[in-house]
This record gives C-alpha cells, structure tokens and sequence, in this order.
C-alpha cells in the first residue's frame, strides 16, 4: 500500500488491484451465515440475492472502512473473491458513473439514460489509509446488477476466502502501533491495467 509520499503522487483515480494475468480479486463483507458458506465452498450460496445490485470492492482498506474492520452488523465476515481478469474488464466496459459529470457526459438527461441501460455502475471514493483516514486519490467501487450479478456469482468467481483473521490481525497490530508491520500484511494492490476506453468514460 502507498505510504504518504508515493500517495500524493498517485493520479486522483486509478483502479488499484491485487491481480494476476488472469484474475482480479475483489472484496465483500457479509453476516456469517452467508460469508462463511461462501468461502468452505468456494462460490456464492443459493442464498446470495442474485437478482440485487452488488458492490465489489478492489481496495481491502477500503473494505475496512465500510465494514469497520469487520465489527459492523451482517459485515462480520470478510471475503476476498477472485474473478476473472475477463470478467472484470466485462463489468468496466458496460459500467456508467453513478453521479453526472458536466463535460464528461452531454448533459443530465444522457447521463440518466445511460446509467438507466448500464448493468454496472462506478462510484470513486476517497481510498484510506491504515487508520482508514482518507487520502488525496480516489478507489474504484464497482456496483453489478441483472446479467453482471449472476455471472458474478456463479461464471466469474475463480476463489473465495475468508480474510476476516487477516482484517483482525491488521488491526490489532495498527491499534498497537505497528504500522510498519501491518503494511507489510496487506494484498499488493498494483496499478490494474484496465482497458483505457473504458477507464475514458469513467473518470
């Protein structure tokens, strides 16, 4: 993870990932009785709603700040699925921005029928720090519906584990004092080579 002299150089939006040539994981946190079954057997339960949108989330301390270290209610367990590098790449490229930007988009109501017919949607939120403070530079929140849900859970998922231990022992060693040592437990989340047509029309 950056430290604070690398984080003022990185550009305000840029997906951050822990990837491979082939897969990209992403973060989830949910109640127990769904997180757990998820992760023994490796993909989503019959029970995972797969006709609601669903937020992913590249950055594990951003995962951190939305579920609070995992202490928040139906948040308690963390997953850390691995999708498709195919998969993702899909969901960016038929993503709209969920808020309207003049000058990006023609004009409001362009906007809203796009994000009307988008099976996925891109908000940027402020990434955070080890105490979950923000920083200068924004983290990718993908948001699936319809068709991208369902191939989510049941075509994209290569993986899913239980980092919950992991969010706890980061934690404990921040709480300590140890920021050194809690930063050399994190996922290397390296610059995601998105396609850049997609990236255009999302920044």
């Amino acid at each position: 993870m950056s430290t604070g002299t690398a984080a003022a150089r990185e550009p305000s939006r840029r997906i951050r990932a822990l990837h491979t040539a082939d897969t990209v994981t992403v973060y989830q946190a949910y109640a127990p009785s769904l997180g757990l079954p998820a992760a023994r057997d490796g993909r989503f339960p019959a029970a995972w709603k797969r006709d609601r949108m669903t937020w992913i989330k590249p950055s594990f301390l951003w995962m951190m700040y939305r579920c609070g270290w995992a202490t928040k209610a139906d948040q308690e367990t963390v997953l850390a699925v691995e999708i498709t590098r195919a998969g993702f790449d899909l969901a960016l490229d038929r993503a709209c921005l969920s808020h309207y930007v003049p000058g990006l988009h023609p004009d409001r109501a362009a906007w809203q029928r796009a994000l009307r017919r988008a099976p996925a949607r891109v908000q940027w939120d402020p990434e955070r720090d080890l105490h979950l403070k923000p920083l200068p530079h924004r983290s990718l929140q993908l948001g699936l519906s319809g068709e991208l849900a369902r191939a989510y859970a049941d075509e994209w998922t290569v993986a899913v584990r239980d980092v919950t231990p992991l969010a706890r022992k980061v934690r404990a060693l921040v709480r300590a004092g140890e920021d050194r040592a809690a930063r050399e437990l994190l996922p290397d989340e390296r610059p995601h080579p998105a396609p850049e047509a997609a990236l255009a029309r999302l920044r």
